[in-house]
């Protein structure tokens, strides 16, 4: 699928974003867990949720759809499926499984994936998991065979939320507490939903200490917030499409999610957060963005984390930026879908942005008059859909390959985009 797209003259309107996919894959992996009924409403049900729904499937556990969207979750006892499990391309999935499952004794199970799930780190998944009596492989196609397992004080390497959801799913499974050290502080979905579950689960500074309960998780029903991450791309395109103003609601504001405003705030974006509560931990808010002039700052330190999956629109508002901007200490983007930082720099250059890319980071001097090319998303959904907004404020027509990726985690991008008034248009030539 191609992306065919004209500059914007504004964009207006209200909408709101599909599930957070974070929350969305943490709450389906403690209802599978759970004994019982749970049911999960504004779930996400795009590429990298339906690769954990089939494995969850395949484990044993019923699932249903309901018309409204939201997925009912009949937990319990997991079985060793018939095959390997089929991760696709979604690190998430993998990761958090390994965790589930090291734990549960008597089951066998294979965990493979794409190619570029493949190539993705998950030896610091497997070694803490280890110290813990896991017996578990390194690489996809990866083995697990579960183990009763024991707590651990353990010190991640490099701040990992996903990581770090994979010791707190063992840890819920071994005999004695766990304890987590970061670097830096990562998002917190995992520790807010298992307490809202009852879960004995305490947070100082960068630790986080689990104490299990030798009890299976309670069931539960809860409304997931829609994605900051995926709203990122609204709030970009507001600010940088001219005479535009756009409202997201009921969006995540979690304080470790919410780097890219803080970002956007900091270059001087006119952001105003608003209607701010709290659903099962999580806390919600309507906001706004209007067009605005941008300045260049510098990123790195705790904001690079609380910001990681961001940078490819992030790239996009630096190039509107008057000045440069730098950004540093992000050498995670590396191992991401695709090489994000190579792969970011590459095609942004093919619509005129000067970006001087670093090992950990690049550095981009604006503001920049792009102009239309045909560009790849590198099977990237967030490059796809960070060079669709570019698209909008660039002279001439500018072309998208490779565009299907967005339906990882954004599947009504285009329609919603259509509504606001962005010129995106599908094609398969």
């Amino acid at each position: 699928m191609k992306w065919k797209i004209q500059p914007s003259s504004s964009l207006h309107g209200v909408v709101s974003m599909p599930g957070d996919k974070s929350i969305s894959h943490r709450a389906l992996m403690h209802a599978a867990l759970a004994q019982g009924t749970s049911r999960l409403q504004n779930f996400l049900h795009a590429g990298v949720t339906e690769a954990m729904m089939r494995c969850v499937r395949a484990l044993g556990v019923p699932l249903a759809i309901e018309s409204d969207g939201a997925l009912i979750v009949q937990g319990g006892q997991l079985r060793s499926p018939a095959a390997r499990l089929d991760c696709g391309n979604s690190g998430a999935t993998i990761r958090m499984l390994m965790g589930a499952l090291a734990g549960q004794r008597d089951l066998a199970v294979t965990l493979d994936g794409s190619v570029g799930l493949r190539r993705r780190p998950m030896k610091r998944v497997a070694e803490p998991l280890r110290l813990m009596g896991a017996e578990i492989g390194d690489t996809p196609p990866l083995s697990i065979q579960g183990k009763q397992l024991r707590g651990i004080e353990y010190t991640l390497p490099v701040a990992s939320a996903q990581v770090k959801a994979a010791i707190l799913l063992a840890a819920l499974q071994a005999d004695t507490p766990t304890t987590i050290h970061e670097p830096g502080p990562s998002r917190d979905h995992s520790e807010r939903m298992l307490r809202s579950l009852g879960v004995s689960v305490a947070t100082e500074n960068n630790t986080v200490t689990l104490t299990p309960s030798g009890m299976p998780l309670s069931t539960f029903e809860t409304t997931i917030p829609g994605d900051i991450s995926s709203a990122a791309f609204i709030f970009a395109a507001a600010a940088l499409v001219p005479n535009s103003e756009v409202t997201v609601q009921n969006v995540g504001v979690n304080e470790t999610r919410t780097g890219l405003l803080d970002a956007l705030g900091a270059m001087g974006g006119d952001v105003c957060v608003a209607n701010v509560h709290e659903v099962n931990g999580e806390p919600s808010a309507d906001i706004t963005v209007k067009s605005s002039e941008l300045r260049g700052i510098t990123v790195d330190g705790d904001l690079v984390v609380r910001m990681i999956d961001e940078f490819p629109i992030f790239a996009v508002l630096a190039s509107q930026a008057q000045g440069e901007t730098v950004v540093r200490e992000a050498e995670e983007l590396r191992v991401k879908e695709s090489d994000r930082i190579g792969s970011l720099a590459s095609e942004l250059r093919k619509l005129g942005v000067p970006i001087e890319e670093r090992p950990d980071g690049f550095v981009i001097a604006g503001p920049t008059r792009l102009h239309g090319a045909v560009v790849d998303s590198h099977g990237d959904h967030r490059l796809a859909m960070s060079l669709a907004v570019a698209g909008l404020i660039a002279e001439g027509e500018t072309t998208v390959t490779r565009a299907e990726a967005y339906r990882e985690s954004f599947p009504n991008f285009v329609d919603l985009m259509g509504r606001l008034g962005g010129t995106v248009h599908e094609s398969h030539e």
